[in-house]
């Protein structure tokens, strides 16, 4: 999952919130050091994507992406959810959107000294350019899996992988509606 669905799912505290960011950013982290609310945030964040890449409508969403592109599908999904969760919002969430993303945006800024540098610089770009917003518009999660793509240090065929998705979207988009819940509920019983 991508950094929306991450605290969306996260247990509700600013520093759980946190935490479920930081887990892409914990390599080098001595997360002893942390406040216990930021260490669960980073264990939710572990157990939603072993729960992620192990759920069949994830696993038959990867075979859709074609075989020169398949090795990537999992960070394309990624940030495929997060528009799939902004589009459907009102059926996994009774906050309203905008309250939800703006109040993320304003913690994100809030305990920033509980980022390690790389996470920071991320999260204020996050916010600066706003992301989450971005995400509503398809074209948008194109232009940022095309950046992903650019930061890839080796020869790939992931630039452009937005084609493949369109041609797929209303799968993509069943596979996510199907695959949501079943992770919301997870995501909600984890300790």
């Amino acid at each position: 999952m991508n950094h929306l669905a991450h605290v969306f799912l996260a247990p509700d505290s600013p520093e759980a919130r946190v935490g479920s960011i930081l887990g892409d950013f914990s390599r080098g982290v001595d997360l002893s050091a942390l406040p216990d609310a930021v260490r669960q945030g980073v264990r939710h964040h572990r157990a939603v994507d072993r729960f992620t890449d192990q759920h069949p409508d994830v696993l038959a969403s990867k075979r859709v992406f074609s075989r020169q592109r398949r090795r990537f599908a999992g960070v394309a999904l990624d940030i495929l959810y997060d528009h799939f969760l902004l589009k459907h919002w009102n059926r996994f969430s009774d906050v309203e959107r905008e309250f939800f993303i703006h109040r993320i945006y304003q913690e994100l800024q809030e305990y920033e000294h509980l980022m390690p540098s790389p996470m920071a610089r991320v999260t204020r770009r996050m916010v600066w350019h706003d992301w989450f917003g971005a995400y509503r518009d398809l074209q948008n999660v194109g232009y940022a899996l095309d950046r992903v793509a650019g930061r890839i240090r080796f020869p790939n065929n992931f630039t452009g992988i937005i084609i493949e998705i369109r041609e797929n979207e209303a799968e993509l988009e069943q596979k996510f509606l199907s695959f949501f819940p079943d992770l919301q509920e997870f995501a909600g019983d984890i300790e």
